[in-house]
């Protein structure tokens, strides 16, 4: 059997380098994905997927995120780089993998690439977290930061609201962006943040910013799918348009399904096995 690497399929993903470029220019457009078939499903039209701990609320009915672990983050990513093709795939670091020390954390980011082929991991955290940052980017981890309101903190903050709206909040948020930036994160992610704050540090910082609740003023945006398509009814936060209610229509098939096997309609003639 040839070996040679031309007789693979080529795959043309959107790199770490592509994304760095739409500083300032077209707005990025990113979701989350857990799992092959919504990988799929979001890949053409997405520039990165993010394999978000997130998962631990949507799929494991936790909480919050920090009961997810690193095989469970391995596993899905896993998943989505087997169901996509195009998107640049990025993977969350979760809660107690990168914290300790940058060693800790390359070890596990390292780890992480390694197992799932993705192109870069996201980590949580600000001025603390930066000299992490650098020591995973120079030794070649493609980091994504995240600041504002931070899911990984709960139980610091205590609950999971908008930031930037009193002066000394702003000025921390800030400072946790420009440090991270500064680090070598190609792109952060600001969540929960005032349209205001989010705009100034777009302009302020080289770090491609993504919005999540921080106004279109971002170089791009993300949402947690299931939010987005109507997936996930336990809240939604303000920041979330609903796009579709495929909730509802997957309930209303299955009730179909449901009535059409009780009245003996399905399986039909045509859905059966008959002999010759």
């Amino acid at each position: 059997m040839s070996t040679n690497l031309s007789d693979s399929k080529k795959i043309n993903r959107v790199s770490i380098p592509d994304l760095i470029s739409r500083k300032n220019g077209e707005p990025i457009v990113s979701l989350t994905a857990y799992t092959t078939p919504m990988a799929k499903i979001l890949d053409p039209h997405c520039d990165f997927l993010l394999v978000g701990d997130s998962l631990g609320m949507i799929l494991y009915g936790m909480d919050s995120t920090l009961g997810v672990t690193l095989d469970m983050m391995i596993n899905h990513g896993v998943a989505v780089v087997r169901g996509s093709s195009r998107a640049c795939i990025i993977v969350d670091m979760p809660f107690g993998t990168y914290q300790e020390s940058p060693e800790q954390a390359y070890r596990n980011c390292a780890r992480v690439i390694a197992k799932t082929g993705c192109s870069a991991v996201k980590i949580e955290g600000g001025v603390e977290m930066a000299d992490t940052v650098s020591f995973l980017v120079q030794r070649g981890i493609p980091v994504m930061g995240h600041v504002g309101l931070k899911p990984q903190s709960v139980n610091i903050v205590g609950s999971y609201r908008a930031h930037g709206r009193k002066r000394d909040e702003a000025e921390k948020v800030r400072e946790d962006a420009r440090a991270i930036s500064s680090a070598g994160a190609f792109s952060i992610v600001l969540e929960g943040i005032i349209e205001k704050l989010a705009a100034e540090i777009t302009h302020e910082i080289h770090a491609v910013t993504i919005g999540i609740g921080a106004s279109a003023k971002c170089d791009g945006q993300i949402l947690v799918t299931e939010d987005a398509i109507g997936m996930f009814s336990e809240f939604t936060p303000k920041f979330v348009k609903r796009f579709s209610e495929t909730g509802e229509d997957i309930g209303n098939a299955v009730s179909e399904y449901a009535r059409e096997v009780k009245e003996r309609i399905f399986p039909g003639d045509e859905h059966c096995y008959h002999s010759k």
